[in-house]
């Protein structure tokens, strides 16, 4: 079998990248295990075509086109090329990729074409609060006709997808993200001196993730727990006019707490390896989502056996359990995440517990070998129906 990922986002070394290329990079590595070809296609971060090879997955990386008003044109034809050159040597299975990309794809008549809900254009407009993009809402719909199958991460996502886009009678499957179990793990705790209230958010600064409503939440955890200290970790936001979020943030909100130059720390992106690090130092991880279609951050905190507050919306009751396994919120509500992070402070030997069921939760249902197994069992009936 041979399974080809279109995606710009695996990992490149001194490249920020996004959840997508986690999980290729995740999903990749345990299909290369049993003995399944695994080729990556997508952009370049830089003006330059380049062939990797990272633990037996070959990456292309296609230069990008720079072509004004174009470049999405000669971009996709790039791709399409690529595909065709590595499926005339090394014959492709199945291709994957996300909501948008199989819109400019050609139909090569012996592969079958598989998008991964990971969350598109319709499915986040509702959580940005803004009317779909004509041209991307277009894509997206042309790009569903041509899917011969779908897998949706979680159940939320498949629903919710629905409600915009049709699945045209294809057969789809609710396979959960993989989580590195090995990298997250609660070794790295060990150690680790967590007298100081810690509070974590990992994920890109914006107000869909939450950010705003947790530095909300700091004043009244603060006036029980003073030396309270929150660590944001991620990139920042732009708004359309290309103004910062983090500048906005730290304009409103920020001097509304005292001292607010100590209370908050804007750390930036910083490189995935280290993340378990920045978790293993957490009092408690903190992910507000307002809209999500799994969420790594979670189940990867809750694998190293952190007490983790998530979003009692979408996805959240598909990953955690209120208070068995995790705290779940009403994200909107700034009190809300308040009174979780305060019951976690004042609560240590229920959080013990529940930090605990947190990483058997995680190997229960995001373990890699058994989600590996659930994807090659799925492209194996997509192919099999094809010859039938």
């Amino acid at each position: 079998m041979h399974i080809c990922f279109i995606t710009s986002e695996f990992p490149k070394k001194g490249f920020p990248h996004g959840g997508v290329g986690t999980f290729v990079k995740t999903i990749s590595q345990q299909l290369i295990k049993r003995g399944i070809k695994v080729s990556v296609v997508g952009l370049n971060c830089v003006s330059q075509t380049e062939l990797e090879e990272y633990e037996g997955i070959k990456i292309y990386r296609i230069k990008p086109s720079r072509i004004k008003g174009l470049a999405w044109y000669f971009n996709n034809r790039a791709i399409f090329k690529t595909i065709k050159e590595i499926h005339s040597t090394e014959p492709i299975d199945v291709i994957e990729t996300s909501e948008l990309g199989l819109a400019f794809l050609e139909k090569i008549k012996s592969v079958k074409y598989i998008i991964r809900l990971h969350g598109g254009h319709h499915f986040f407009s509702e959580a940005e609060n803004r009317g779909i993009n004509w041209w991307k809402g277009w894509q997206e719909k042309r790009s569903f006709k041509k899917a011969d199958a779908f897998i949706a991460v979680s159940e939320y996502v498949q629903k919710h997808t629905e409600k915009y886009l049709s699945y045209h009678h294809k057969p789809i499957a609710v396979i959960f993200y993989p989580i590195d179990i090995i990298s997250f793990s609660p070794k790295l705790n060990e150690g680790i001196d967590k007298k100081e209230k810690t509070i974590v958010f990992a994920g890109t600064i914006c107000e869909k993730k939450g950010v705003r409503q947790l530095i909300q939440a700091l004043p009244k955890i603060k006036e029980s727990f003073p030396d309270a200290i929150l660590h944001l970790y991620g990139r920042d936001w732009q708004f359309p006019d290309g103004s910062s979020y983090i500048t906005m943030l730290k304009n409103t909100e920020l001097p509304k707490i005292k001292p607010y130059d100590t209370a908050v720390v804007f750390h930036g992106s910083i490189a995935y390896e280290t993340i378990p690090e920045v978790y293993a130092k957490a009092s408690v991880c903190v992910f507000p989502s307002h809209m999500e279609t799994l969420g790594l951050v979670a189940p990867e905190a809750m694998a190293m056996e952190q007490a983790v507050i998530f979003t009692n919306l979408g996805p959240g009751p598909e990953v955690i359990q209120d208070k068995v396994d995790g705290l779940l919120v009403n994200p909107h509500q700034p009190n809300a995440i308040a009174d979780a992070v305060l019951w976690v402070f004042n609560h240590p030997n229920e959080v013990k517990e529940i930090a605990l069921n947190a990483r058997k939760s995680v190997l229960k249902k995001f373990d890699p070998n058994a989600i590996a197994l659930e994807n090659i069992t799925w492209y194996s009936k997509i192919i099999n129906n094809a010859s039938n």
